[in-house]
């Protein structure tokens, strides 16, 4: 910045002058107009304070305040701490004089109630303008140096929630929420995967709650999203790091950023990687929007590619969970295919964990053998893509091995040998029934996993007293434990995900689950129904059950 330029941000400044003679604002207006200033003159801290909250509501307060210290109504210093000890005036500089005959203490006791400096009049006119250019000049620095903290902790916050989010959806929306606040407009973010998925979220402005956007014209979430792809295409192709452009109305869907209508748009466009998806941060441009700055273009930038750097992991653990689901319903019989198993009525029912959460290694199985129907209710330890691989090599060696064997305690035997073999570091419960449906007959074994639960139509409901270590500890697991189902009773087998809850208990959670079960409509249908809507809402893990009666 050169000299000219300082000199006009200097004298580029209003000056509230304070002084009940009409000889001394005629004086400090003349020499203050001289050295470019606008000057406001009044007449007491009355009016002072009168003119200050007037430009207050019309957010546009003087630079400074000249006050003489010996006003009528209440000293200059008075007036000074009430300015200072409102929050809306509190930064706004002061500035006491008085006569070169003042009290010798008026210097201290200005700078004690905020006040930046002390005039003694009469004095040069030079020293006068610089007096005011030093207060105004430490004054501005002293604010931005504030904003600019006080944006930087809002960028660090809204980082934060970013990089917190548990899916696009919610990283768009944090994303959009700091812009808006960054830059006091409405703001709009997306994020543009590899498969043309678009995720956005919307902000309306600072401190009002997100929406989602609006468009006119037919179809127009498709129109909208079919615009804003291509221009995120057009701006991004072959292009890493950051970007920012301004996209005309007729260009830019109406209804964005305000509803039903038409604005210009400013975005920033941010991308790590040639294959990464890229991420638009946008905000109104024109038709009455605050011009960017360069300390607001800065910091929405780098929002911009913190959010592509946070989207990342998400995207990655979205093609993840995808690739597990669909290892779920290939590999697990969805209930209208299970086989057909004479002597018995099973049902089963299985619900993935929400968009938010992993995927887990959650499975059921019920099959034919020789000695009767074998039922299996299991969990692998851990939520990843690794797990739901697990669960698949576990049930389908449970398929295996009960072509020649059904003692289930045997085949839990097997089962932890084959993940000591072949998945040393992972650990599974497991439930394994074997029901003879001609004599009703049940043999339990249970590794480290929920007993099942045998529930009376009259009302009653216990467990299985079965109990084993999990698979994968290479322990010895004991014999079976043998009961026997008669004609009215059912047998529930569950995963946790139905019941545990963060901070309680297990064993309370499963009095609840056996209370619940007790109480339930007669039919293995209506009980695995009543169980799911009494304990599946808004759960954090995949949940599985099986039901069974003889037929």
């Amino acid at each position: 910045m050169d000299g000219t330029d300082t000199e006009r941000y200097d004298t580029a400044s209003t000056v509230l002058v304070v002084d009940d003679t009409a000889a001394g604002r005629y004086a400090l207006a003349a020499v203050l107009r001289r050295a470019g200033h606008r000057v406001v003159a009044v007449a007491c801290a009355h009016e002072a304070l009168t003119e200050i909250d007037a430009r207050l509501r019309a957010g546009t307060l003087p630079d400074l305040a000249l006050v003489d210290v010996g006003l009528p109504d209440m000293s200059g210093f008075e007036l000074c701490r009430r300015l200072k000890d409102h929050p809306a005036t509190a930064a706004l500089p002061v500035v006491h004089y008085s006569a070169a005959s003042a009290e010798p203490g008026y210097r201290y006791r200005g700078l004690d109630v905020g006040g930046e400096a002390f005039l003694s009049l009469p004095a040069e006119p030079e020293e006068i303008q610089a007096v005011v250019r030093a207060a105004v000049r430490g004054a501005r620095v002293r604010v931005g140096a504030e904003t600019l903290a006080r944006r930087l902790t809002l960028l660090s916050e809204t980082i934060v929630a970013v990089q917190g989010a548990r899916c696009l959806t919610e990283l768009a929306g944090a994303a959009a929420e700091g812009t808006a606040r960054l830059t006091g407009t409405p703001a709009a973010v997306f994020v543009l995967t590899d498969d043309g998925d678009l995720y956005h979220g919307v902000s309306r402005g600072p401190g009002l709650p997100l929406t989602r956007p609006r468009a006119t014209g037919p179809s127009p979430d498709l129109s909208s999203h079919r615009a804003v792809t291509g221009l995120i295409r057009s701006f991004m192709n072959g292009h890493t790091g950051v970007r920012s452009a301004v996209v005309p109305a007729p260009l830019w869907p109406a209804g964005f950023f305000r509803p039903g209508a038409s604005d210009d748009a400013r975005l920033v466009l941010a991308r790590t990687h040639h294959e990464k998806a890229p991420v638009c941060l946008a905000v109104p441009a024109g038709n009455g929007a605050p011009a960017a700055d360069p300390q607001t273009e800065s910091l929405v930038a780098r929002l911009a590619q913190a959010t592509a750097l946070a989207a990342e992991p998400l995207l990655m653990y979205q093609v993840e969970r995808h690739v597990a689901l669909t290892l779920q319903h290939s590999f697990l019989p969805q209930p209208h295919r299970l086989p057909e198993l004479p002597g018995v009525d099973v049902v089963v029912r299985y619900v993935p964990a929400s968009r938010q959460t992993e995927i887990g290694g959650d499975f059921y199985a019920a099959l034919s053998t020789g000695d009767g129907v074998l039922t299996a209710v299991g969990d692998v330890v851990g939520h990843s893509l690794d797990a739901a691989t697990v669960m698949v090599e576990l049930r389908h060696a449970l398929r295996a091995y009960c072509v020649e064997e059904s003692d289930p305690a045997l085949l839990a035997g097997r089962l932890d040998r084959m993940l000591q073999r072949y998945h040393p570091d992972v650990t599974t419960t497991v439930c394994l029934a074997l029901v003879d449906p001609a004599s009703g007959r049940v043999k339990v074994a249970n590794a480290g996993h929920i007993p099942p639960l045998i529930i009376g139509d009259d009302g009653t409901a216990s467990y299985v007293k079965a109990c084993g270590p999990l698979l994968g500890l290479g322990l010895p697991h004991p014999a079976p434990t043998e009961t026997v189902l008669m004609p009215t009773d059912r047998l529930l087998m569950v995963t946790d995900g139905l019941i545990e809850t963060r901070g309680t208990d297990l064993a309370v959670s499963m009095e609840q689950l056996r209370t619940a079960a007790a109480d339930a409509p007669l039919g293995v249908d209506a009980l695995c129904d009543t169980l799911l809507d009494c304990f599946g809402r808004d759960r954090e893990d995949d949940i599985a059950l099986l039901a069974l009666r003889l037929g």
